[in-house]
């Protein structure tokens, strides 16, 4: 019981291995294993002898690392870029709307322990900014895609950009640490890529 779990909605669980011994049988590279596991509905398992389910899947790819690294430079980037437009955004809408100096008090006096939540409001993209999200997705798509000769580089881009959603991949394509992702389209284009 102490290793059973929970998940109440829809999530991926991300985790790295690098290898010190286990390497895959072509390796003029060096590779490390992404190992996930998702779920499609809720799930809470109380005995992990007896559970079995259809709603849940695992697997596992080898990537090469240093295509890791530099994606995670260009995810990054991006999340910077988002963070940039965001501001801007703020600004411009706060310059319009006039504050009293009551409510300027007011948000002073916001506890500073208080963790800011991540920002999961869909942003609007510059043409500049899109065009680095199509080419970092199009690269998530070919490292995840079960063929990735067939991974096209994508005209569209697959899910909603908010903050979250892009600080969620670069969470997730850092070897370091592993994730766990829920938001629904980022969820479902991910899971897509499984298969």
């Amino acid at each position: 019981e102490s290793r059973a779990a929970n998940a109440s909605n829809k999530e991926i669980n991300i985790q790295w291995y690098i290898p010190s011994l286990a390497k895959p049988s072509d390796d003029t590279e060096t590779k490390v294993l992404l190992l996930y596991a998702y779920n499609t509905k809720p799930v809470k398992i109380n005995n992990i002898k007896t559970f079995s389910s259809m709603s849940m899947f695992s697997g596992y790819l080898w990537i090469p690392l240093a295509r890791i690294i530099s994606l995670q430079k260009k995810l990054s980037n991006l999340k910077q870029q988002v963070e940039n437009l965001m501001q801007n955004s703020e600004s411009l809408s706060a310059a319009s709307e006039p504050t009293s100096f009551l409510e300027q008090g007011e948000s002073l006096k916001k506890n500073p322990s208080e963790k800011p939540k991540m920002n999961v409001a869909k942003v609007h993209l510059d043409e500049k900014t899109e065009e680095m999200a199509k080419r970092c997705l199009s690269e998530v798509k070919a490292l995840l895609s079960a063929v990735p000769a067939l991974s096209l580089p994508l005209t569209e881009i697959p899910f909603e950009i908010t903050l979250q959603s892009i600080a969620s991949l670069g969470d997730m394509f850092d070897p370091a640490s592993g994730c766990i992702i829920t938001e629904e389209s980022l969820f479902n284009w991910i899971i897509s890529l499984f298969h």
